[in-house]
């Protein structure tokens, strides 16, 4: 039975992918990256992240297949005990690397995550190959890679532009964190993912992401909308970027070693979007372009008060988030619909329910703890 050795599993993109995965492969395990006290917690982790998916009877049966494997990915060794370090290198088979800091406004975040962490997953990579060899090293980055863009449509050879400046220390250091990987694996087959704007799911309205969300929210209720109507936004449902990203994964011979898992040129435009998020409320977006800048700058106000309140949260928020509203730039996905066989759903068939639902939630996913297990349960397995 290969093992996977995954990263990120917990998080909101790695929870869709390793439910994805397990439904794909029966034969496949998941070796899990979880940074948890005792197994317990571990397990807790797991379940929180994994709920969105799959009942309790569903999880508990799930975890016959998944390795918890205890560490911290800005530990030495990814805080791996040695032992269990030595049975990942003698019996991985892949590695998927999902974990990631997406804290756009801090550099240290970043970077500690984003190049540390997974110049020690690379490391873990490299002992893998070295020992009897590694199928394949996923990475998952992201179309911030791209840097500063403006009404373009950037294919996957034409992201990576070492002379174009970054929006921010995630898109940085992401981009590194690619360059790393080629020029240390070398001899292993590698697959990039980039996906762009991640939000909501085609098939039900409940997520457990809102950053993003919310601050669509917060655009969609303004009396007047500081943008053009024509910019277009690249945005992609989370199921869809799953099914892509472990398709691929598991694929022997995939035709590339970089896509972009995105909506490309049939991005929506903003006042498609703005009509199809606030059809039920009965009221029409209006746009206004030219106050554009003094918008951007009450969020610039907004945003870097440290006062804690709703008007500094949203404007925190749309202070990381703007120059991905902004810049007209779509990113080309012909690779992936071409290797998955379809292409992701359009945001306007899933953004109303989205909206009215994050909306009545207050932007909390309702979590349900872990119910005890039965007698020789999961702690017996």
């Amino acid at each position: 039975m290969p093992t996977l050795f995954m990263t990120g599993a917990t998080g909101y993109l790695g929870a869709y992918t390793a439910t994805r995965l397990l439904a794909a492969d029966p034969d496949i395990r998941l070796a899990t990256l979880v940074r948890a006290k005792d197994e317990a917690q571990a397990r807790e982790k797991l379940w929180r992240a994994m709920q969105l998916h799959m009942d309790v009877d569903a999880f508990r049966k799930a975890l016959g297949r998944i390795d918890i494997v205890r560490g911290d990915l800005h530990a030495p060794d990814l805080g791996i005990a040695p032992k269990e370090r030595e049975r990942l290198v003698a019996e991985a088979d892949s590695i998927l690397h999902i974990a990631a800091s997406l804290n756009r406004k801090s550099s240290k975040a970043c970077f500690n995550t984003n190049l540390r962490g997974t110049l020690s997953v690379i490391n873990l990579a490299r002992a893998i190959q070295n020992d009897h060899g590694l199928r394949r090293y996923s990475h998952v980055s992201t179309v911030a890679v791209a840097g500063e863009r403006s009404h373009e449509v950037v294919t996957e050879d034409m992201a990576i532009d070492w002379g174009r400046s970054d929006y921010d220390p995630y898109g940085r250091t992401k981009k590194f964190a690619e360059h790393m990987a080629h020029e240390l694996l070398p001899d292993v087959q590698k697959t990039i993912f980039r996906p762009s704007i991640v939000m909501g799911d085609s098939r039900f309205c409940e997520t457990t992401q809102f950053d993003m969300v919310r601050a669509f929210c917060v655009l969609a209720d303004l009396p007047v909308l500081p943008f053009s109507p024509n910019g277009r936004l690249d945005i992609v449902n989370a199921d869809w970027v799953a099914d892509a990203i472990s398709h691929i994964h598991l694929t022997p011979e995939p035709k590339h070693d970089t896509y972009h898992l995105s909506a490309g040129e049939r991005s929506l435009t903003t006042s498609v979007i703005a009509h199809a998020m606030t059809a039920s409320t009965g009221r029409a977006a209006r746009f206004a372009p030219g106050l554009l800048k003094p918008f951007k700058a009450a969020v610039d106000l907004a945003g870097g008060s440290r006062a804690k309140n709703p008007v500094t949260l949203v404007g925190s928020l749309l202070k990381v988030f703007l120059p991905y509203i902004t810049y007209d730039t779509v990113f080309d996905n012909r690779r992936a619909v071409a290797e998955l066989g379809y292409g992701p759903t359009p945001f306007t068939a899933y953004c109303g329910p989205l909206y009215r639902w994050a909306k009545e939630v207050r932007y909390r996913y309702p979590y349900a703890p872990l119910p005890a297990a039965p007698a020789g349960g999961e702690e017996a397995a």
